[in-house]
């Protein structure tokens, strides 16, 4: 960052918040129009922050990486236009017209971080090719879509909202990580538009070209930044399709003639969209995951651990070795590092995340009881996809890191579900256990918020 970012950014940012001030009332009510801005200021501090940090932390890095490529582009824009757009747009194949630029970018043959190139670039277009302006259209785009998410968290469980505004936008590694001009942010945004479409369009029905609209831009996103993201978040997606329907069905017996068969055609779906998603893919290949994933472990590491590496079993390139080591990798994307294995500032808030995780989860069991938490998550469908996409995806980052440094960024994605599955399981747990009168009153604020929870 130089001196042109500290003379713009106030500029941009008094545009930014201008728009969020003009288009707030359209998207929140009475209840959720004061998270709005709190929310979009510390994904913008998040953005501002990592651009900081790695300057002057760590001297370089990813976010650097994609701006060296960004600025390349760039110049091809103000020598050309059309080669600009061409390199923006177009596909990244050899060109004899782009050889001068595309020969400087390390990135230019790797589809998923020169992705991240294109959408930096189209915004560099916008702001004089400024770094922190970049950062703060990759914060406002990751915050559309948490937006979105936390919509429709409200929509399913409306009681929690307060606690649900913490689980989606205040966790520090969520909003530092997720903010800046790296894929972590872009990813973020997808997420969250891929919750909302799916829920909008396949379970609540409502809005339905809309979401589907959303929901096919983040799947987009996802395949083209992180796919394996999307493999995480369909199996147990459909499950929770099948689960919210079958409880529609009045007839018990039918209920339970039903169940296996959709089970197994949500099952079969999953596995369909895997394979043909990943297929010929060298990194996420189905028949390759296992093989993979060993050589990115030992990667990580051994070369890349910087003291922070962690070690929860031996890979061997099997599928079977990675089932071997899933508690330890479920335990270690969940609830590690712990405090005294952080050895910097930034492992310390992963740290201070995750004692928050191990103390809610905990706490919680214990006033339910383990069978009864456990009823209480098969009950509600939401907390039932929540759990196994958070343990799914812990597994496939808890394989693929092999060090705290890599992990932390990595495991953004559960962290939002796993908080708001927490809160939702405690709010229900509070709700049952408070005398009629109380319930009564909650229930009653609840139905009062349906009405308000979005403004659709």
């Amino acid at each position: 960052m130089d001196l042109k970012d500290l003379f713009l950014t106030p500029f941009y940012l008094a545009l930014f918040y201008g728009l969020a001030f003009a288009v707030r009332k359209r998207f929140t009510n009475a209840l959720t129009k004061k998270y709005f801005i709190p929310a979009l200021s510390v994904k913008f501090l998040g953005a501002i922050s990592l651009g900081l940090i790695y300057q002057f932390y760590y001297g370089g890095g990813d976010t650097f990486n994609y701006y060296t490529h960004v600025k390349i582009v760039y110049q091809a824009f103000s020598d050309s236009p059309a080669l600009g757009l061409k390199l923006i747009f177009g596909p990244a194949v050899y060109d004899p017209l782009t050889i001068k630029y595309t020969g400087q970018m390390y990135w230019y043959d790797s589809a998923t971080e020169y992705f991240v190139v294109r959408v930096a670039a189209f915004f560099a277009l916008l702001c004089f090719n400024t770094y922190s302006i970049i950062g703060l259209f990759f914060a406002a785009l990751s915050f559309s879509g948490m937006w979105a998410m936390y919509l429709t968290f409200l929509r399913i469980y409306p009681l929690a909202y307060k606690k649900l505004a913490i689980a989606v936008f205040f966790l520090p590694s969520v909003f530092f990580w997720g903010s800046g001009l790296l894929k972590d942010s872009l990813c973020m945004g997808a997420l969250g538009w891929v919750f909302y479409g799916f829920y909008h369009a396949l379970i609540e029905r409502k809005s339905i070209p809309t979401a589907l609209t959303l929901g096919g831009i983040g799947i987009y996103v996802l395949i083209s930044v992180k796919v394996y993201i999307l493999l995480s978040f369909m199996p147990p997606a459909l499950l929770w399709v099948f689960n919210e329907n079958n409880q529609r069905i009045k007839s018990a017996s039918v209920r339970l003639f039903l169940k296996p068969l959709f089970l197994l055609v949500g099952l079969g779906s999953a596995y369909f969209g895997a394979t043909n998603l990943t297929a010929g893919d060298e990194r996420f290949d189905v028949d390759k995951i296992g093989e993979r994933t060993k050589i990115t472990q030992e990667y990580l590491s051994t070369y890349v651990s910087s003291g922070s590496s962690y070690n929860i079993g031996q890979l061997d390139g099997s599928i079977g070795s990675i089932v071997k080591v899933a508690p330890q990798a479920i335990i270690v994307s969940l609830y590690r590092p712990f405090l005294f294995e952080a050895n910097n500032p930034v492992m310390l808030l992963s740290a201070l995340e995750a004692t928050l995780f191990i103390y809610l989860t905990i706490s919680l069991f214990y006033r339910t009881g383990i069978s009864k938490g456990l009823r209480l998550i098969a009950a509600r469908p939401i907390l039932l996809f929540s759990f196994l996409f958070c343990l799914i995806f812990a597994v496939g980052v808890g394989v693929n890191s092999g060090n705290f440094g890599t992990l932390v960024r990595y495991k953004i994605p559960l962290m939002p579900f796993y908080l708001a599955a927490l809160y939702i399981m405690q709010s229900m747990a509070q709700t049952r256990s408070r005398p009629k009168t109380g319930t009564t009153v909650q229930l009653n604020k609840a139905r009062k918020f349906g009405s308000l929870a979005t403004t659709e």
